[in-house]
Formats: structure tokens, sequence, C-alpha cells
């Protein structure tokens, strides 16, 4: 299984305040793998490194075999990388489908008139239509489609955000809390779809959650816990859950208890 993406040493400094200190983790081909830890860890700002927004104080990013630690955020997503926030960012006047036609990479050539005039122009923007209607067909929201997004729930933009993430065949994808505020029955069912997609595509998701409990029995494949800007620990749902030190933490004195009965 080769490497998709690798983070070494990453420091994060705003001015005296150490946000992120010597982080390191890998992500590999095919993986789903979870980042966890409570808010202010230092969770957002490792993404916000990782996909550009912020130039690292220290540290290497790799994505792809590719030193992407001084690349733009649209040089990185042009290797392959898409991500989300944890606000999402719909375009609100705009239909679902339409929504998922704009994010895919290189479109256009520089000229907008040039590429609209030619053949080829519209060809591809068939293709995209029928990559959107797709990728809403793994979501199972087809018929969400037509909805302007102003009309969708909480839960339904989170999925129609993840849904333009997917788009233009990304290799890697960043989710930030992508079922933060939806109800468990629909977080479930996002997470059932993503475990689906990763294991039909090959795809590699690195998804930050903060509900713990949440996270460690939706079947990621590694999870990376974070505490007060560093990694605390990096295993399976099953070694994180046993780790005496990530229980004391993290999940209370209940789960605690539960470990020792064990």
């Amino acid at each position: 299984m080769g490497e998709f993406l690798r983070v070494d040493g990453l420091r994060m400094e705003f001015g005296g305040l150490v946000a992120v200190k010597d982080v390191s983790f890998i992500v590999g081909e095919g993986e789903f793998v979870g980042l966890i830890g409570p808010n202010g860890c230092g969770k957002s700002t490792t993404f916000n490194c990782i996909s550009g927004l912020l130039n690292q104080t220290a540290g290497k990013i790799e994505m792809f075999g590719e030193d992407v630690s001084e690349l733009r955020p649209d040089q990185i997503q042009n290797l392959g990388m898409t991500r989300t926030f944890q606000h999402t960012r719909l375009w609100r006047r705009m239909t679902v489908v339409e929504n998922l036609m704009v994010p895919p990479r290189k479109q256009f050539s520089p000229s907008l008139i040039k590429s609209l005039l030619k053949p080829r122009s519209r060809s591809a923007e068939r293709k995209r239509l029928e990559e959107a209607y797709t990728i809403l067909d793994q979501l199972e929201v087809p018929h969400m489609a037509h909805n302007l997004t102003s009309e969708l729930s909480g839960g339904q933009s989170k999925l129609v955000d993840i849904g333009r993430s997917m788009m233009g065949d990304p290799r890697l994808l960043l989710l930030d809390e992508p079922v933060a505020g939806v109800a468990g029955p629909l977080a479930m069912k996002i997470f059932n779809n993503l475990r689906r997609i990763v294991d039909e595509t090959g795809i590699s998701v690195l998804i930050i959650e903060h509900n713990m409990d949440f996270i460690l029995r939706q079947g990621v494949d590694r999870i990376i816990v974070m505490n007060e800007g560093g990694v605390l620990m990096q295993g399976t749902p099953d070694e994180v859950r046993a780790n005496r030190e990530v229980i004391e933490a993290y999940l209370g004195s209940s789960e605690k208890n539960e470990a020792e009965e064990e």
C-alpha cells in the first residue's frame, strides 16, 4: 500500500502560541482514518496546513510522494486532494447538482469563451453531469438533485458538501467534522457511505470528528488522537479504546470502568 499523505514534524505557531507541535502521521492508499481530539487541540489547524491555507512554521508535508509544504491550495488541489470545512459553504441560489458541477479541476482553458465554443467542452460538461448523478447515487440522495441548496437541512447540506469534494476523481479527501450537528441516523448513514466509497474506489479519507465515542464505532481503519497540539497516540479503534491514557483524557470514567472490567 502506497502513501497518499505523510506529515512529518508539523509545527504551527501564531505569535507566541504553539497550536500544532511536532505532529507526524501517514495516511495510506485506500485508508479511512479518523483524526480526533477535543476542541482547540489543533485538528483544523493541521488540516489547514495540509491543504495549504496556512504556511506551517516547521515540518514537511508530502502528498502522493511530492513535497507540498510550500504549495498554494489550488496547486495542492490539482494534485488530487479536496477538502471540506466544518461549516458548509454551498452556493445557496444553485441546485444540488449545479453545486457539484462547479468544483472539478481543470474544467476550462485560459479563455472561457473559447472553451465554451469548443464541442469538447460540451462533451466534458455532459461527463461531469453524469459523474454528479453517480456521486448523488453513491450518497443515496439522487432525489435532491434539483433542489436549491437553500432548501436543504443541515445534514443534507453536509451530504452535498461531501458530494462536491468527490467530484473530479480526487485521490485524497480531508473532511472536517462532516457530521457535526447532524442527527444520529443520518450521521451513521454518512459514515457508512464513506466506508463503502473508500472500499469501492480506493480513495483515502482523513476525517476530523469531535465526538470520539461516535467515531470509535464507525468502521474507520485507524485513528490519530490529538491533545494539546500534539499526537497522543495512533492505532485501530480497539487500540484507542483500550489505551488507558486516552480513556482517562477523553472517554470518561464510564469507559474507563468498562475497560477495567474487561
